[in-house]
């Protein structure tokens, strides 16, 4: 599905060749050692409190085409410890008629009058007692035109002020898309090496009100694919299996034939297709509508078929079908291996919800090898994608909940994780009860 093989390749390289030393994305600027400042853009930064619905009024120019007085923006950035912070709107602004706009931040509100394009507005100043995300609050008070203002971008200056501000500083790498997206997170399993393993068994819960429209919350994740649940929209959700082509390609169409991902069977109602643009290859999701607050389980087998191609297949466990259902087996050419690279993630692919927290919970990892011997995955590495390692966006956190592993991102709260840490959990020895000769 398109924008979910980023997730993956992030994970590869956050988790295998990233620096540890990825303070990349400040970009302050200090003018005679007495002033740190930046220039924010709304483009990268800020989000409409339509969501889906006002995705037409922040564009790469900003915010623009802005006629609705119910609707107002939230412009984020993180500061590393107190300080006092100047709010300009920059020169790009584009006025139409008189307005009125109120800005706010800690709810201490500042009004300010557009009458003139073309002309940087001082918006005032804030004291923030502490590190975190400082949200900006604009909303519009009253117009003469048909329009409120277009704001390009804001500055953010202080006199007081000699930490790190991190946001989204430019479009670089399509990081304004990226940026709003939020910071993808991983829990890669530490799996002992040269273990043959045959099926992967993953249990996943939503707790109520985190199953957030745009989500893909992703069980089983390994070397050439991955498997999940998703919120497409309101009305829809999927269970989602895929697998990568060997080929190296965004057009699955360019795909030849002797590298193109081979459907061997499916379940009833599962639709088959392809996709690209990130990487391409065999896809396969069932429209189901799952529920936050309940368990599903999912069960992956990969192996060698023996003449250079692996057979993947995914099934997937409801309580309220109670019964494990084919999702589909697909063949990959040019390959010759068991499971790998044992992985979660969770990630937002609406940029317009990248504002919205999003948490999930990973209850119970198994392995079971190609003699029927099961081993339990009690220790993971968290990761996020570039996003959060150029600490653009540090609303990233993942760890251990009880029993289970969990991962959250987005909403830009404060307390993150740090990156590569290792979490382990208590071993609860619940093997998978599964009979495999029964399996669809």
């Amino acid at each position: 599905m398109k924008n979910l093989f980023y997730s993956f390749l992030a994970f590869t390289l956050v988790s295998f060749s990233c620096s540890d030393n990825a303070n990349l994305s400040s970009e302050n600027s200090t003018i005679g050692n007495s002033e740190t400042k930046i220039s924010l853009p709304m483009a990268g930064n800020a989000f409409s409190s339509k969501h889906i619905d006002g995705g037409t009024t922040i564009t790469d120019n900003g915010i623009e085409k802005w006629t609705d007085s119910s609707e107002y923006f939230t412009a984020y950035f993180r500061i590393s410890k107190a300080g006092t912070f100047k709010i300009t709107v920059e020169e790009s602004v584009e006025v139409f008629g008189k307005s009125e706009l109120e800005f706010s931040i800690n709810n201490e509100s500042k009004k300010v009058k557009f009458t003139t394009s073309k002309k940087a507005i001082i918006v005032g100043n804030w004291k923030i007692n502490q590190e975190g995300y400082v949200s900006v609050k604009i909303k519009g008070i009253s117009k003469t035109g048909h329009r409120f203002p277009s704001i390009n971008r804001l500055t953010i200056s202080s006199t007081d002020y000699d930490g790190k501000i991190s946001y989204v500083p430019n479009d670089e790498g399509n990081f304004y898309h990226w940026g709003r997206r939020g910071p993808s997170v991983h829990l890669n399993y530490q799996v002992p090496e040269n273990t043959n393993a045959e099926w992967y068994y993953n249990e996943v819960t939503v707790p109520e009100n985190e199953d957030k429209i745009g989500s893909y919350f992703m069980a089983n994740g390994f070397g050439e694919g991955y498997f999940g649940i998703q919120v497409n929209s309101a009305t829809e959700r999927r269970v989602l299996f895929s697998v990568w082509s060997p080929f190296s390609t965004d057009d699955p169409k360019s795909i030849p034939d002797s590298h193109k991902i081979k459907m061997l069977k499916k379940g009833e109602n599962v639709h088959i297709g392809e996709f690209g643009n990130e990487g391409s290859g065999g896809q396969s999701y069932l429209k189901y509508n799952w529920k936050a607050g309940t368990t599903y389980k999912f069960l992956l087998r990969g192996f060698p078929e023996g003449n250079n191609s692996t057979t993947y297949t995914a099934y997937f466990y409801a309580p309220e079908l109670n019964n494990w259902l084919l999702i589909a087996s697909f063949s990959r050419p040019q390959t010759s291996t068991y499971l790998k690279k044992f992985h979660s993630f969770l990630e937002n692919f609406i940029p317009e919800q990248g504002d919205l927290s999003r948490r999930v919970l990973f209850n119970n990892q198994w392995i079971c090898d190609d003699t029927g011997n099961w081993s339990e995955l009690n220790s993971a590495r968290f990761t996020t994608d570039n996003t959060g390692a150029k600490e653009y966006r540090m609303d990233f956190a993942g760890g251990l909940e009880k029993d289970s592993f969990y991962l959250k991102n987005g909403g830009f709260f404060n307390n993150y994780t740090t990156p590569k840490t290792i979490f382990t959990r208590l071993l609860n020895n619940k093997k998978p009860e599964i009979n495999f000769n029964n399996l669809p």
